[in-house]
C-alpha cells in the first residue's frame, strides 16, 4: 500500500483536520463499514483515522517512519504532546473521491505492469495473469483514470481477487506531486561531509 488515511470526512470537520496533519500523501475519504472500529468510535463522536501502508509480514521503513511522524503530528494537533514539531510541516495531501480494485480474471502467475504510485488511464493495462502451464493468459486493466494506491506482491492470483487498488481524483495532477513530494521527503538529507 501507498501510504494513506483512510477516513470519513466532513468538508471542515475534526476528522479531515487530523487527516491533514497526519501527512499522509493520500487521504481516502471512504464510508464507514458496518462492525468496523472506525464505524464504532465514529456513532460515538469520536474522529478516527486508519494509516495504511507497507506491505504484509514486511517492516517497510518507507511506511513505518512516515506512520510514526504522522501519529506525532496528530497528538501534537489534539493537544495530547507538548513541545514545536522538529522536521517541516508533512506534503500536502489530495483527498480521493473513490476508489476501486481491479480482480484477477483467471487462476494463474501475475505479471505486474505498473508500479505503486503510478498513475493510470482507464483501461490501461496494470498487468497479466497467465495460468503456469501458458494455455491462458488475461489481463487486469484499470477501471478509472487514478493513482495505483495498492497492489498485491503475492505472484500466485485467484480468480477475482483484488490485484491492484486504484484511487480517483477530481485533481489527479494535484494527486501526482503530492505522492512526489512525499516520496521526496522521504529521501535522506545530503551528506554534509560532500
Amino acid at each position: 500500500n501507498l501510504p494513506q488515511i483512510r477516513a470519513q470526512l466532513t468538508p471542515g470537520g475534526e476528522t479531515e483536520r487530523m487527516a491533514n496533519a497526519f501527512g499522509a500523501p493520500v487521504i481516502l475519504n471512504a464510508e464507514l463499514r458496518e462492525g468496523s472500529l472506525r464505524h464504532y468510535a465514529q456513532n460515538r463522536g469520536i474522529p478516527v483515522l486508519t494509516y495504511e501502508a507497507g506491505e504484509a509480514l514486511r517492516f517497510d521503513e518507507w511506511a513505518i517512519t512516515p506512520g510514526v511522524r504522522g501519529v506525532l503530528r496528530v497528538m501534537r494537533r489534539l493537544g495530547m504532546l507538548t513541545g514545536e514539531q522538529r522536521r517541516r510541516p508533512p506534503p500536502a495531501a489530495e483527498i480521493a473521491n473513490g476508489s476501486s480494485w481491479a480482480r484477477a480474471p483467471i487462476d494463474g502467475i501475475l505479471r505486474p505492469q505498473v508500479r505503486l504510485g503510478a498513475r493510470v488511464a482507464r483501461g490501461e493495462l496494470l498487468g497479466r495473469v497467465a495460468d503456469p502451464f501458458g494455455n491462458a493468459e488475461g489481463e487486469v486493466r484499470s477501471m478509472a483514470d487514478g493513482i495505483v494506491i495498492g497492489m498485491s506482491r503475492l505472484p500466485l492470483a485467484n480468480e477475482g481477487e483484488a490485484l491492484f487498488h486504484i484511487a480517483r481524483f477530481d485533481a489527479i495532477e494535484e494527486a501526482e506531486s503530492a505522492i512526489e513530494d512525499f516520496h521526496s521527503s522521504l529521501a535522506p538529507p545530503p551528506d554534509p561531509l560532500y
